[in-house]
């Protein structure tokens, strides 16, 4: 019997359980063996079509979250808006999602359009029509090593073009993330978006400030921290998006070029550390967007009387205050933010104690590539960048020599007074 034409066989496409994780087999097998259909989607098998090697794996099935729980000890039930099921396999997490309807009577939107609750589930072929790019309407089954391709997702990705399905004006008003996600995956995966899915983004920009700020500082970390930051802020600049994420951070950069030379700098040495798996600490880019727009309110506070230690530390909780009107930023992040923020202050003052107590710092490593950084623009900055860089690698008694000699001040001493007598 002929298969329809959504159904790719195993001979016509590159997907392999070899390229999927052990444990997302795991759930597939399992929730196939209760006699629940369940496939991988989305963007594991997108990534796997591509020739690359994805670290997420979600799986979609026509289990409830109740009964996907029963069946894995391992899991919790998540989310308002959508329930998930998270379940875990040490420190590795599996999603879970039941396939999402149609139904409009039990999704609850806002004025504009925005979705705030959709507990509705359905079928397959609902569920893909319900996601937002056609090359994440993609599905595997391990039952037969089928490819289910129900927007053409497939023609998609062999043209490199991110199109959404359905009216992109209206899927942008249900999620406005969704424009930031079409940026990310474009820029990720080198795709071109396609024209109408393109053309309202910037006019919709203005939906972003109804996002609440938590969940677009989660969509600053994938944007960000996976790897093509660089082209990433590039992509959120052409399309007007900057701007509703670090508004004191895009308003400053036409006038301050050396600004904009640091963010780049930063974005690329950024991208190359995530490249060479070394970690990465979200607070660091965040310092970085926010430098110039620091020093820029500092300076107003100068102009008013205030001395500049004064009018920069005032200004730090300032700054962090209204950044997190726009991408909230936890206090375990700020908290390093301000860190590397003061020792910039610190860092220049090259005497006795004050060097030992920066070196010895938690955040000096962070402080000293920030500084390294501003150097890279900033060519007065490059003496006390290079003492650094020598002083923290010399030994001990090298690193004594290097520091500026004390003055030792002379003292008078008293004379006794005479007796005459």
């Amino acid at each position: 019997m002929k298969q329809p034409d959504h159904i790719i066989p195993r001979d016509q496409h590159t997907v392999s359980r070899k390229d999927i994780s052990d444990n997302a087999l795991k759930v597939l097998y399992r929730l196939n063996k209760a006699g629940y259909d369940a496939f991988l989607v989305g963007g594991g098998v997108r990534d796997i079509l591509l020739g690359l090697h994805p670290k997420d794996f979600d799986i979609t099935t026509n289990a409830t979250p109740e009964q996907i729980r029963s069946l894995f000890r391992n899991s919790r039930i998540i989310g308002r808006r959508f329930k998930l099921v998270h379940i875990m396999f040490g420190r590795d997490l599996i999603e879970v999602a039941t396939f999402r309807a149609h139904c409009a009577s039990n999704t609850q939107q806002a004025k504009d359009g925005m979705i705030l609750r959709d507990n509705v589930y359905g079928t397959i072929e609902e569920d893909a029509e319900r996601r937002d790019f056609t090359v994440n309407a993609l599905y595997y089954s391990v039952k037969d090593f089928t490819v289910h391709n129900y927007c053409n997702g497939l023609t998609d990705l062999r043209k490199r073009q991110l199109r959404m399905i359905g009216d992109p004006e209206t899927r942008y008003r249900e999620d406005p993330v969704r424009m930031l996600r079409a940026v990310r995956l474009a820029t990720k995966l080198d795709l071109t978006i396609e024209p109408n899915t393109l053309k309202p983004i910037s006019e919709l920009a203005p939906l972003l400030e109804q996002v609440p700020a938590a969940r677009l500082f989660e969509e600053y970390r994938k944007m960000f921290l996976g790897g093509k930051g660089e082209a990433t802020f590039k992509a959120l600049q052409t399309h007007g998006l900057l701007g509703k994420l670090f508004p004191a951070t895009n308003a400053l950069l036409a006038e301050h070029a050396e600004f904009e030379t640091f963010i780049h700098a930063a974005l690329e040495n950024t991208d190359k550390r995530i490249a060479s798996d070394n970690t990465v600490n979200p607070a660091f880019l965040i310092a970085v967007f926010l430098w110039q727009p620091l020093l820029e309110r500092a300076h107003q506070l100068e102009t008013k009387g205030m001395n500049f230690n004064d009018a920069f530390f005032k200004s730090m909780g300032y700054m962090l205050c209204e950044q997190s009107r726009f991408i909230s930023i936890p206090k375990r992040y700020s908290l390093v933010i301000r860190d590397i923020w003061a020792l910039q202050v610190r860092l220049p003052q090259r005497h006795g104690k004050k060097v030992w107590s920066a070196l010895n710092h938690p955040r000096f490593r962070a402080a000293y590539d920030f500084l390294m950084l501003r150097a890279e623009s900033d060519p007065s900055l490059r003496e006390i960048a290079d003492w650094w860089t020598k002083f923290q690698d010399a030994d001990k008694d090298s690193q004594r020599a290097m520091l500026p000699k004390n003055k030792r001040r002379k003292t008078s001493r008293r004379r006794k007074p005479q007796n005459n007598g």
